[in-house]
């Protein structure tokens, strides 16, 4: 991988390469076998450090700059072959937790909007409940109205059957006396009849005197018995009314058995109505249960997601803080190279 700098250690073990190969050592040599890695003042100047120390230096110190030198490089090397190590597997396993976050985030969203449809859904049924309560509750109003109209007619009709039946007794008793009083006056004509024909056929001569009297009293009888037949047919027309009446009271009492059977069969819809009612309440009683629940899972779930959330976000400043630790262990890493390289010269790195 690319680096921001070079050390003095590699851009020496590319000089002893080319010399080894018997390739002059450039600068742009130099940088073509650090693979084009490097600014060309930075090798220049480390040209120029290991010229003069070839020159200025000889014997067993030669030697041991070398050996420091290649002691630093292959430590440089391993360094960097375990931050890279660790980096890559600390890479992995941060790409590897958040492909995972993110599934189970896209899996929770995926929960979250099937919980919103299912309440969308239990709201719209149950406002439909609702209009069907609401629809079934007016019905049972309207019949509990009828049902009390008819109630009251029933008692109307029924009050009008006493009065009715009243005045049908008081006719009958009426003209149970009127009969009564005729047929007091035929037997007591009769019998008046009988005593005359008795004193007739004893006091001829009695009655013959008695003529004109009788007579007159022939004529009064005459009169009584005319009111009296006078009497019997205003008594029959009254009870042909009566009849009439009694009819009429039967055709009313007919049509209070047709109601009572019609306020019957409103008291069954009525039963119905209630018992529909009933289901209709147990049913919004569980669609409210449902939606509570799926509130609550809903709730639940905005937690979990949260919490993912803040997990994904600490996730990713862990992955941030690691690419800034990446980016210092190059860098860091320059100290280490002075400290070994301040027996012989310091080394610098871009």
């Amino acid at each position: 991988m690319a680096r921001a700098g070079i050390y003095r250690s590699e851009v020496a073990r590319a000089r002893n390469n080319l010399l080894a190969m018997g390739r002059r050592p450039s600068i742009d040599a130099i940088r073509v076998e650090l693979g084009n890695t490097g600014s060309k003042t930075t090798i220049q100047r480390y040209l120029k450090e290991i010229e003069e120390e070839e020159n200025g230096n000889h014997g067993p110190k030669v030697a041991a700059s070398e050996a420091i030198l290649d002691l630093s490089t292959r430590l440089a090397e391993q360094l960097h072959q375990e931050a890279d190590q660790q980096i890559s597997v600390c890479t992995e396993k941060h790409k590897s937790e958040v492909a995972e976050l993110n599934n189970l985030i896209s899996t929770l969203q995926n929960e979250v909007s099937s919980f919103r449809g299912q309440a969308e859904q239990l709201a719209l049924d149950l406002a439909a409940e609702k209009n069907v309560h609401m629809e079934t509750q007016n019905r049972l109003q309207d019949e509990r109205l009828i049902n009390t109209q008819l109630t009251q007619r029933i008692q109307d009709i029924e009050a009008l059957q006493v009065k009715e039946e009243e005045h049908r007794l008081s006719l009958e008793e009426k003209h149970r006396h009127a009969r009564e009083a005729l047929e007091h006056f035929r037997t007591s004509a009769k019998e008046q009849r009988e005593q005359d024909r008795r004193q007739f056929e004893q006091q001829v001569q009695f009655l013959q005197n008695e003529l004109r009297t009788s007579q007159n009293t022939v004529n009064t009888k005459q009169q009584e018995l005319i009111t009296s037949h006078e009497s019997n047919a205003r008594l029959s027309s009254e009870l042909k009314h009566s009849r009439s009446e009694y009819q009429r009271a039967d055709q009313e009492l007919r049509l209070l058995s047709a109601v009572k059977e019609q306020l019957i069969i409103a008291d069954m819809k009525n039963e119905q109505l209630l018992s529909q009612l009933a289901i209709i309440n147990q049913r919004e009683a569980e669609l409210v249960n449902v939606i509570k629940l799926n509130d609550e899972r809903l709730q639940e779930a905005t937690f979990t997601a949260q919490q993912l959330e803040t997990e994904l976000m600490a996730a990713r400043a862990v992955i941030a803080t690691h690419q800034q630790i990446m980016q210092m262990l190059s860098p860091s890493q320059n100290p280490q190279n002075k400290n070994i390289d301040n027996i012989d010269s310091p080394l610098n790195s871009e």
